[in-house]
């Protein structure tokens, strides 16, 4: 049958970067889509965007040998891409 080594592997070779990338992403956008689409931003957003904040510096920390150069830089990249969500998400805000 299967070797054991095949049911053993958690993410059959995708980085953990991609998986913390995407977690990030849906986390900003349905946080900005609940909490920051008035026209002034709750305080709940801040305490999601400061959640994940902490959660990114233990993956980062934990994961701190399997980010090389190319991955650092595809992780800051990402970030300024979340900046840019937060503006473009908010340009049409409501009136609440």
């Amino acid at each position: 049958m299967l070797p054991e080594e095949v049911f053993k592997r958690r993410h059959f070779n995708t980085p953990e970067s991609f998986f913390l990338i995407t977690a990030n992403y849906v986390t900003v956008a349905l946080a900005i889509q609940f909490w920051a689409m008035c026209s002034h931003i709750d305080w709940f957003f801040w305490v999601v965007i400061g959640g994940l904040a902490l959660y990114n510096a233990y993956q980062v920390h934990r994961e701190r040998e399997m980010y090389d150069k190319v991955r650092t830089i595809a992780y800051c990249i990402s970030l300024a891409g979340l900046v840019l969500l937060f503006f473009v998400l908010r340009a049409g805000t409501l009136k609440c």
